[in-house]
């Protein structure tokens, strides 16, 4: 089949066109025939080496996380899904760049009312917008959301999340003025510049960061008593923070993590459970997904390389065989 991928760590730029072998459904597996794959800073990571070097077929790694496309067969075990329903799913082990992609079947969501291009960039976005929130930063009806990365596709879900959750108050945070004026669209009360924010705000219940570096360490300040900073992303790509425990105590702050990775291998049933409420809202037209780009399957690393630049709003899609219905 076709794909891209790469067999050596590096940028973008080592991601090529590769003829790989089809996966085959094992015992409690997906086989997805792909429409369109979603563009996540995962897979930048992924090309990097940030997941070590590349261990697939033939020593090339195929990335990609998520994926909307139809059922191509089912593995022993598998119930409640037929070939041919249209699904999305989540890839914890990537292989979303190509014509199939192989998901496990509790990771593979039904697409009822939902179309093929925009489940193509749901089931990675959404559960991880909709696990921030619920799992790690346990946001109540009427607190104060800060949402750093506010343009970027978990940024713009979270923003109408926290909204369907009661949030009273949502602010955002992006990198120019021309993000701010895309992420307005998303319900924010008001969108700041990352340069800005810590001298405009203060007692934020919860902060959301993907971006890490000084912006964490400024949000530690704006927190709220018992709000909580929680961390899903290390965008930045700053040296670790060394954080004392103490101030934790004496200002009444919290920090949490998100990880949607860990959670597949320890916890998958509360991925499929945050998976699923997310798809509820956007079935339900609470929420939505802007699809800001789409690129055939061989644009992949020019899709990246907008990334990496910090070019891109919104969700990024590759579309490997649109014509699927």
């Amino acid at each position: 089949m076709h794909a891209v991928g790469f067999d050596v760590n590096g940028g973008p730029e080592v991601l090529r066109p590769r003829e790989v072998p089809t996966p085959v459904a094992g015992p409690g597996q997906v086989l997805v025939e792909v429409a369109y794959a979603g563009v996540n800073y995962g897979e930048l990571q992924h090309a990097l080496g940030d997941f070590g070097p590349p261990q697939g077929p033939g020593g090339v790694d195929v990335p990609g996380l998520e994926v909307s496309g139809v059922v191509a067969a089912l593995g022993s075990g598998v119930g409640g899904l037929a070939v041919g329903d249209p699904v999305a799913a989540y890839l914890p082990d990537g292989g979303g760049y190509a014509e199939y992609a192989l998901a496990p079947a509790e990771f593979v969501f039904p697409l009822d009312g939902i179309p093929l291009r925009e489940g193509g960039g749901a089931a990675l976005v959404l559960t991880t917008a909709y696990g921030v929130l619920t799992g790690a930063a346990r946001l109540r009806a009427g607190e104060t959301v800060l949402i750093h990365a506010a343009a970027g596709g978990v940024g713009s879900a979270a923003a109408q999340i926290s909204r369907a959750l009661g949030a009273a108050v949502v602010h955002g945070t992006v990198g120019s003025a021309e993000k701010a004026e895309y992420a307005k669209r998303f319900g924010y009360d008001a969108v700041h510049l990352r340069s800005e924010f810590a001298d405009r705000l203060r007692d934020i219940d919860v902060v959301l960061d993907p971006v890490g570096g000084p912006t964490r360490l400024s949000s530690l300040a704006l927190l709220a008593p018992f709000g909580r900073l929680t961390v899903y992303g290390e965008a930045a790509r700053e040296p670790d923070l060394t954080l004392p425990v103490l101030p934790f105590w004496k200002s009444n702050r919290s920090l949490a993590g998100y990880n949607i990775g860990d959670l597949a291998r320890r916890a998958p049933r509360t991925v499929r459970g945050h998976a699923l409420s997310a798809f509820a809202l956007l079935a339900a037209g609470t929420i939505r997904l802007d699809i800001s780009a789409e690129l055939p399957l061989d644009g992949a690393a020019e899709a990246l390389d907008a990334m990496r630049a910090g070019r891109n709003v919104g969700k990024t899609l590759l579309a490997v065989n649109p014509r699927l219905r």
